[in-house]
């Protein structure tokens, strides 16, 4: 029998793909639509995308979504949304873009990001002191030193979810959440700072951005006319305020108290936690108040490359894994993580290092590469996923071990998006930290807190912690293997060790020409 009820839309614009989904106020799933986007790599180290694909996504998604939870768009009483980070679009104030997007993991503004660093601002201390590449800034400078015709035209210079925003409701204005986390701005001390954007010569970019900054799930925008026509939905229905889609994913895990680590894995894998007070100083990326939930700080870490690691495998590496998988009718993963599954612990000696795309954290090397040593001709495809698998979990060690000398306390690690599919990668990740993983029954944890959101949006819950409680729904925990703890213990330290003793011949080689320009 088809759902008669009211219920909320979740969009959730990631990096391979544009997710929607259709939530009741408990939290099932009534109907999913999903649309491939691609990314070009038109450089070593760029990424980019076209903004216009993620609207197309969004027409052929939602639609598709309401008519598997056979459901009408006058049952839909919010939107909410969620989107990559730092994905930055250059446009009019029509929202025609002049370029395409630079994406989240673009690290083509290292240098313009070392510069913000040198300025050594006080705002600096929520991100560590380091700038990374992938934020709004160093994007936004690249931007005016390289193209500057392009950065003289754009009426605004803003995020994927804010130019999402836009096309959704007609009004432009940009997101607390974002803002705080990409953009260097702190509630605390009086927003943006001033001081370091005269210092790299970016006065001029507050003008090309809205003026309004509203937190996440708030505002009082709703969805307009033509975007209601294309999207097959109800012209006024209440959209609410959306942010980054790991900072979503946490609440669609139900990581929302003290003690909670949240790990989204997708293309990358974002590491987030809720806490009182401010741990400033580790190498996380930052610490950052008011972001998700006003008056708490959110912490976070990532990993640049984990996902993306692994698509790079199947895409290029994988081709006999895809063959067996269209004869068997098989997702090919499966495949792959079968022949991983058949190989012990430490892959035969292999050590690989996570750094396709640069280390995000704790290293915080743009120059750092991705490698994979000890080699021989025993070795197996099997023994090449495995070492993949265990460098991310490794990577997700890494910095969490650096976040705990300066006070960051780790009880429960909940896991969500597609990674958390693979049962072998959720043990490998349990047994190399040595903690249960807690899973939710939901595979889409962004576009479920996309959907917590909403709901909380329209008063279904007087808070995002009671919403998550109502509508996420925990069902598997995967155990540590302590027998295996001494086997990753010593693989930790040839992995922290590796990247020692290549950072050298990295920084030599990647650190001129070959990182940034064509």
């Amino acid at each position: 029998m088809a759902y008669r009820g009211e219920v909320v839309l979740g969009i959730d614009i990631g990096t391979q793909s544009l997710r929607s989904a259709i939530y009741s106020p408990t939290g099932d799933c009534l109907g999913v639509g999903v649309e491939p986007i691609e990314t070009r790599h038109p450089h070593p180290a760029w990424a980019e995308q076209d903004a216009r694909q993620w609207w197309m996504a969004a027409c052929q998604a939602i639609p598709k979504s309401l008519e598997q939870a056979s459901i009408s768009a006058d049952q839909v009483v919010a939107i909410g949304l969620d989107a990559t980070a730092c994905t930055v679009v250059a446009c009019d104030i029509a929202g025609q873009t002049l370029r395409p997007a630079l994406l989240w993991m673009d690290q083509r503004s290292f240098r313009e990001a070392d510069d913000l660093s040198r300025t050594a601002d006080p705002i600096l201390r929520y991100v560590s002191g380091v700038v990374s590449p992938e934020w709004m800034l160093p994007k936004a400078l690249w931007l005016k030193r390289n193209e500057p015709s392009i950065f003289d035209r754009a009426d605004r210079i803003v995020e994927c979810t804010d130019w999402f925003m836009f096309q959704l409701t007609g009004q432009w204005n940009l997101s607390l959440n974002n803002v705080t986390v990409k953009w260097n701005y702190a509630r605390p001390e009086g927003g943006w700072s001033r001081p370091m954007l005269s210092a790299v010569g970016l006065e001029d970019l507050l003008d090309k951005w809205p003026k309004e900054v509203v937190p996440l799930g708030q505002g009082n925008k709703v969805l307009s006319a033509k975007a209601a026509q294309e999207l097959g939905l109800k012209l006024g229905t209440p959209v609410a305020q959306g942010g980054i889609d790991a900072y979503l994913g946490m609440l669609g895990l139900g990581a929302t108290k003290g003690g909670d680590l949240a790990m989204i894995m997708g293309s990358s894998t974002c590491h987030l936690a809720q806490t009182a007070r401010p741990i400033l100083g580790s190498g996380l990326l930052g610490c950052y108040p008011d972001a998700t939930v006003e008056g708490l700080f959110t912490v976070e870490g990532g990993q640049t490359a984990t996902g993306s690691i692994v698509d790079w495998y199947r895409r290029h590496l994988a081709g006999a894994e895809q063959q067996e998988a269209d004869r068997l009718g098989r997702p090919v993963f499966e495949i792959l993580d079968a022949k991983a599954a058949a190989v012990q612990p430490g892959s035969d000696g292999l050590v690989c290092l996570d750094y396709w795309q640069g280390n995000r954290c704790p290293l915080k090397d743009p120059r750092a590469r991705g490698t994979i040593w000890g080699l021989t001709l025993s070795h197996t495809a099997g023994h090449l996923v495995r070492a993949i698998y265990e460098a991310t979990a490794l990577g997700t060690r890494h910095l969490l071990e650096d976040a705990k000398t300066y006070g960051l306390s780790v009880e429960r690690v909940f896991a969500g998006g597609g990674g958390a599919q693979s049962q072998l990668w959720m043990q490998i990740h349990a047994d190399v930290l040595g903690q249960p993983i807690y899973l939710s029954s939901d595979p889409q944890a962004c576009a479920l807190g996309s959907a917590i959101v909403a709901a909380t949006h329209v008063g279904w819950a007087s808070s995002l912690e009671q919403a998550a409680t109502r509508m996420v729904q925990i069902d598997r925990t995967i155990e540590p293997n302590l027998a295996h703890r001494r086997v990753y213990d010593d693989l930790f330290a040839e992995y922290q060790a590796t990247y020692h003793a290549l950072r050298p011949l990295m920084h030599a080689r990647f650190g001129s020409t070959n990182l940034g320009e064509g």
